[in-house]
């Protein structure tokens, strides 16, 4: 495959803005306080003071109790798959075809919201474009991204199994008239410093136009005579004496318990739960304005692992892009207390914020490099006024965007070459009337809210950058000479970004075969988790620059999982 085959379509990309938008879419009774209690004081739950323990308990509540005679159906199988998702849709797809016994069931009405990237490593196209990945290198560098707070076994269970996943998924795509793409950017430094940017993104042509990857898979099942139980909404897992043997769920119907020889959460996180993420990822959203996650990831399967003496993630690690566009003067972090609390902004991602043009926090000023990973500048900002930084531009933005050349979804290079203009790229953001445009730095500066002292730090910050674009280099942060860019030539445009929230990826503890581990780190019989209801492979942020590494540990994990239960997997 010659890299000019590997092209992406214009049209898909405009489309990507509804589809993320889709998806971008308690009961009382009596838990086993002992383990959870446990676990909590264990994994960030920090449940060691009163106060810590009232925040733990505020999230993870009491495990429910249901009566038998609240039964209204009862089924046995021998793999029950909560979540048809990525990692769900992975294991079904692989549990149909080696002839397993199985059922999958999900508590939304229909397949969620599929992310079409995936990362696969030395796969069939990388070698036909002589792409090599330094396996041991890529290993170490998602561990450096975790600070050592992750398995090794289970990043290389990715590295090791992803090119038999893709090549699997090709197949499939086929089918639904589908080609692959491997996502080849140039390569380049990056960040003011040296990181790994290894191509692993694959995407299946044309993307983000359905079907898309989960529904294929959906429909290949339902064909094969697996359609899934939609409308099934797990509400505890079934467990006692360290063994889960099913799960219970709440349907139209009334309460069905599937019984299981092994059950795989495949769940999600809990993007979508504020109550758990004040609790646990205050980081996150003292950063954040938007919401980008689907909305079904309200930490279920965590929680029931955990009232089944699971063991979770001792740190918290949310994936969160600088793409929240607000207007002037809004704050990141929630609006409102409890279950109800919800971001502030509307947009929920505006992609010319993750171009490293000059961002600049309430007082005028720079604070960060502006050419990192996605989450770097979120995490900035929250020692900044309001947790937010605005983004300054002039009118050759397109071809400034050209010459940085950034990696993943926000690289915009080939819809520029295939004549996407400056207004479809940034259409979210003027629709809502919050992106600015002025003929003149003084009143660009008027629209976005700067005054006083303040104003004239941005006026004076202007004209600095404007130095370190005509002498190529940044003396204040680093940034890479390539990624500066001059504010002359009018008009003049600016934007208030926060972080948009896609999802958590800390979760159950696993082993390198997906098997949940208690907090002893002994396996829960019986239970397995793969996905973003998992942990073990992520900790503190996302490897933005290892693009596509996401879906493909998810689809990997949910793949092996059925092999391993077939006694397929190597």
């Amino acid at each position: 495959m010659s890299k000019e085959s590997m092209k992406m379509n214009r049209r898909d990309f405009l489309g990507l803005g509804a589809v993320a938008a889709v998806g971008a879419m308690g009961l009382a009774g009596c838990a086993p306080q002992t383990s959870a209690e446990k676990d909590l004081g264990a994994t960030g739950g920090a449940a060691a003071t009163p106060e810590a323990a009232a925040v733990a308990e505020d999230w993870l509540g009491a495990e429910p109790e249901i009566a038998e005679s609240d039964i209204v159906e009862t089924l046995d199988t021998d793999f029950l798959i909560i979540g048809a998702g990525t990692a769900g849709l992975a294991a079904a797809g692989a549990a149909a075809d080696l002839g397993l016994n199985f059922i999958a069931c999900d508590k939304s009405n229909q397949v969620p919201e599929t992310r079409e990237y995936l990362g696969g490593v030395d796969t069939a196209y990388a070698k036909a474009n002589n792409v090599t990945i330094d396996r041991p290198k890529l290993l170490n560098e998602l561990t450096r991204y975790a600070s050592g707070k992750c398995n090794q076994k289970l990043i290389k269970r990715w590295i090791d199994d992803s090119a038999e996943y893709i090549d699997w998924v090709t197949e499939v795509m086929k089918d639904a008239g589908k080609e692959v793409m491997l996502d080849m950017p140039p390569e380049h430094a990056t960040g003011g410093t040296d990181y790994y940017v290894p191509y692993v993104q694959h995407l299946w042509e044309p993307s983000y136009v359905p079907p898309t990857r989960n529904d294929v898979i959906a429909e290949r099942l339902s064909g094969q005579g697996h359609d899934i139980l939609f409308e099934h909404k797990m509400v505890k897992l079934v467990h006692a004496d360290g063994k889960v043997t099913g799960a219970i769920f709440e349907t139209k119907d009334g309460m069905k318990q599937i019984n299981a020889k092994n059950t795989l959460l495949a769940t999600g996180g809990y993007a979508a739960n504020p109550v758990m993420m004040t609790a646990l990822q205050p980081s996150a959203v003292a950063c954040c304005t938007a919401s980008s996650f689907n909305p079904t990831c309200t930490g279920d399967g965590i929680k029931a692992g955990l009232w089944a003496g699971a063991s979770k993630d001792k740190d918290a690690a949310p994936m969160v892009f600088d793409r929240g566009a607000v207007a002037p003067g809004v704050d990141a972090g929630y609006e409102g207390e409890g279950e109800g609390a919800m971001f502030r902004g509307s947009i929920f991602q505006e992609n010319i914020g993750s171009q490293p043009f000059m961002k600049v926090n309430r007082h005028g000023q720079r604070f960060a490099n502006e050419s990192t990973p996605y989450d770097f500048i979120c995490f900035a900002a929250t020692y900044q006024p309001g947790g937010v930084w605005c983004q300054v531009y002039d009118s050759n933005m397109m071809d400034d965007m050209l010459r940085f050349e950034t990696v993943g979804c926000s690289r915009v290079v080939p819809y520029i070459e295939m004549g996407m203009t400056y207004d479809e790229y940034t259409a979210a953001s003027q629709e809502a009337g919050i992106l600015m445009k002025a003929d003149t730095i003084e009143e660009l500066a008027d629209m976005l809210g700067f005054t006083g002292q303040d104003k004239d730090n941005f006026l004076a910050e202007v004209e600095r950058y404007n130095g370190f674009y005509d002498n190529q280099v940044d003396e204040d942060f680093g940034k890479e000479a390539y990624r500066l860019s001059a504010i002359r030539q009018p008009p003049f445009y600016g934007c208030w970004f926060g972080g948009s929230l896609l999802t958590t990826i800390d979760g159950l503890r696993v082993n390198e075969n997906c098997q949940v581990l208690d907090p002893e780190l002994n396996v829960i019989e019986g239970l397995y988790a793969a996905g973003d209801v998992s942990g073990s492979f992520f900790s503190g942020n996302y490897p933005e620059y290892v693009v596509g590494v996401a879906c493909g540990r998810s689809s990997v994990e949910g793949r092996h999982v059925a092999k391993l239960l077939s006694g397929a997997a190597q």
